[in-house]
């Protein structure tokens, strides 16, 4: 395995981190646990292959994972980095609550790394920096957390600002091949000491499929899956990136990735980047997701829908593509083809797509008839 340093944290930590938001389960419904005969085993496969980084959550599994990794982390705990995230906002004693159930579901003295769940930059300043940053720095005086950090979902100059606060030691965010917007931000927070863990390398399961398209983009590298892990690890701003394994398999593939100390070229790197751009302007010319065709009057998600489209025809991700427009659409219940063809949307793009045609293109093609 190899190792990176955690920012200023004084920590050095397994580039691949193991994410427990998709344990394996068994029930149905409330009732739903993590299946500890499948859970731990692949914990104790990856710990004993050198993986020193894992995270979780209050909510993670049904709220089941913090008990779940708690377990795994019997006889392992003087070698792991143990990151979970608080979702409380508004009630201090609920917050409270939440830290003194996850030291107990975790069974340990103290959390390693503690994280706001899910900040932009309006809810810091809002809340975390007004009122729960005093408590995140009261646990750490007593002990029960020794680095405060935080998940982020915001922009790239948010990011800088979240940054120049100089509140967190460590940011976990969204960075992978299809999504490189806070690069920059990635960049300025290794500068400034904060370490980088990367949720999401393989782009919400989009890049765990098989493409024709990305699977060319390096010779030797077949796998979509490990170039998307590859291009994440390639990045030297980023201490860890996490992986949301689910199966014994995926902790195997995803093990050998981090320890064969195979790292992408720069020349590889530019050669992805610049196939990627080409392809991005390939997708921009169907649509750029503006949203000025919004809203449809049948509630059609039009841009949704499109972007779907486009991950499969100009990336290759025909699988991932159908299988989430197929899931969302049975929840949802907003498919294309409610559309009445009253053309509305079409005076509104300013791209001038033919949208009524290029739905009942999409609709065919996602759901494969």
């Amino acid at each position: 395995m190899i190792y990176r340093e955690l920012g200023n944290t004084g920590l050095k930590v397994s580039q691949l981190g193991f994410g427990a938001m998709r344990l394996p389960m068994v029930g149905e419904g409330a009732d739903a646990r993590v299946n500890r005969e499948l859970a731990i085993p692949m914990l104790h496969a990856a710990f004993d292959a050198g993986l020193t980084y894992v995270d979780t959550a209050v909510g993670y599994c049904n709220e089941d994972s913090q008990r779940a990794v708690g377990e795994a982390l019997k006889g392992y705990r003087d070698r792991i980095v143990v990151s979970t995230k608080n979702h409380e906002y508004e009630d201090e004693k609920v917050w409270w609550q939440h830290l003194e159930n996850s030291l107990e579901r975790l069974q340990v003295d103290a959390i390693d790394i503690y994280n706001h769940h899910g900040i932009n930059w309006e809810r810091y300043v809002k809340t975390v920096e007004p009122r729960l940053s005093k408590l995140m720095r009261k646990a750490k005086d007593q002990g029960l957390i020794r680095n405060i950090g935080t998940s982020f979902h915001d922009t790239n100059e948010n990011l800088i600002n979240l940054i120049n606060t100089g509140y967190v030691s460590v940011i976990t965010l969204q960075y992978n091949m299809l999504d490189r917007r806070l690069e920059e931000g990635i960049a300025l927070a290794h500068e400034r000491g904060i370490g980088i863990v990367v949720m999401g390398p393989v782009a919400g399961g989009r890049l765990g499929v098989n493409s024709d398209v990305l699977k060319a983009l390096v010779p030797g590298v077949e796998r979509v899956p490990e170039l998307a892990l590859r291009f994440v690890l390639s990045n030297p701003n980023v201490s860890v990136a996490l992986s949301g394994m689910s199966t014994m398999q995926h902790v195997q593939e995803n093990v050998a990735v981090a320890s064969d100390g195979r790292t992408l070229s720069d020349e590889e790197r530019q050669a992805i980047q610049a196939q990627l751009a080409r392809l991005k302007a390939m997708a921009d010319l169907y649509c750029t997701g503006c949203e000025y065709c919004m809203p449809c009057p049948q509630g059609v998600n039009i841009p949704y829908i499109f972007g779907k489209y486009n991950e499969a025809r100009v990336y290759g991700l025909w699988d991932a593509a159908r299988q989430a427009y197929q899931a969302w659409t049975r929840v949802s219940g907003q498919r294309a083809d409610a559309c009445v063809e009253c053309g509305l949307c079409e005076e509104k793009c300013p791209q001038h797509i033919p949208i009524r045609e290029q739905l009942r293109e999409a609709h065919e093609a996602l759901m494969g008839e």
